[in-house]
């Protein structure tokens, strides 16, 4: 059965309470919100009935194969009924978890180590995604071919477009400019959602872009544009893109949910990497894609272990250029 509604999270006022919430100090105490106290943001009363929950997702492919899971039955199987809420961001999702508007989220980790940072009590549930350690990966640094941008050396003093500052992109990129001699702090930075990037790589207003699947490939296809490189598979081979996550009160208070959807995670997300053209038949709707293009995708690798190796690298990482005032410890925001 289809169970499943999908809205779009404002982004602006999510990010307006993320303000908020660091101008008080990031407290982890902020009161509860109505979805938290409601009957669908707390534990099964026992009648059989499927609970209902919200779980924030990007709008991206690997997104889909929370939507696989639904349309496949696997939620309903653990007893969950998922409305998947759209945003922009993984940090546009955190304020939105923390205060219970929505008790779950898929998003990259580095924005949740960097809410937990500055003082958000956020949890990692389970992973997710995990980009791909050698070949084509599956999210990359795209320049034009005349541009004479060849590596990730020649950003030096060059514009780079990302999603969003202090996350995954640039911190990859940083590392991989210095990686190759050059001074990662000469790169200029600046946001754009990825399906406006193009336009703005070909009208000069960027030197270079950074685009997960779809839109790496639909760049890619345009003989105009040139790969720079997989930042990922530089800076930190096999680096988690997403996990799971929720409020470290949801997790106190909701354990059996939090467990249930562990488990319903695992069981999709094992099933998906099985069945991969399951997973991309569902893009087309998911994603208003086109059918070709959805058939021919590269994804990422889906797995629900989380990498704690390869996210400590990112801590190290997210310390060295100044994400965070403190090395994250991933064991002790790690939901056991």
């Amino acid at each position: 059965m289809r169970n499943t509604i999908t809205r779009k999270l404002s982004t602006a006022a999510a990010g307006g309470v993320l303000l908020a919430l660091a101008l008080t100090g990031c407290s982890g105490s902020t009161g509860g919100s109505e979805a938290e106290s409601s009957p669908s943001g707390s534990e099964s009363s026992g009648t059989g009935e499927l609970q209902q929950i919200v779980v924030g997702v990007l709008s991206i492919a690997p997104s889909s194969a929370m939507q696989y899971g639904i349309d496949e039955g696997i939620f309903e199987k653990h007893g969950l009924e998922i409305e998947l809420q759209r945003g922009q961001g993984g940090a546009a999702m955190l304020p939105a978890v923390s205060t219970g508007d929505i008790h779950f989220a898929v998003g990259n980790p580095l924005s949740v180590m960097v809410a937990k940072d500055k003082g958000l009590d956020m949890q990692i549930v389970s992973g997710y995604s995990n980009s791909l350690s050698e070949g084509n990966d599956i999210n990359g640094v795209v320049a034009r071919a005349d541009s004479g941008i060849t590596s990730f050396a020649d950003l030096e003093g060059k514009t780079t477009t990302v999603n969003a500052v202090n996350t995954q992109g640039d911190l990859t990129i940083m590392e991989s400019a210095a990686l190759a001699g050059a001074d990662p702090e000469q790169i200029k930075f600046n946001e754009l959602p990825f399906p406006d990037m193009e336009a703005q790589l070909e009208l000069g207003n960027t030197d270079a872009i950074w685009l997960p699947e779809p839109f790496l490939s639909r760049a890619l296809a345009n003989p105009d544009y040139v790969l720079v490189g997989y930042p990922n598979q530089e800076a930190v081979p096999g680096m988690p893109t997403m996990v799971t996550f929720t409020s470290g009160r949801y997790a106190e208070e909701n354990a059996e949910t939090v467990t249930a959807f562990k488990e319903a995670v695992t069981e999709t997300l094992t099933s998906a990497q099985a069945n991969i053209d399951d997973v991309r038949a569902t893009l087309p709707a998911f994603m208003d894609m086109d059918p070709a293009v959805a058939e021919n995708l590269a994804m990422e690798e889906f797995d629900a272990e989380l990498r704690s190796d390869q996210l400590d690298d990112m801590g190290a990482l997210m310390m060295k250029y100044e994400f965070v005032a403190k090395e994250p410890d991933v064991d002790a925001m790690t939901v056991q």
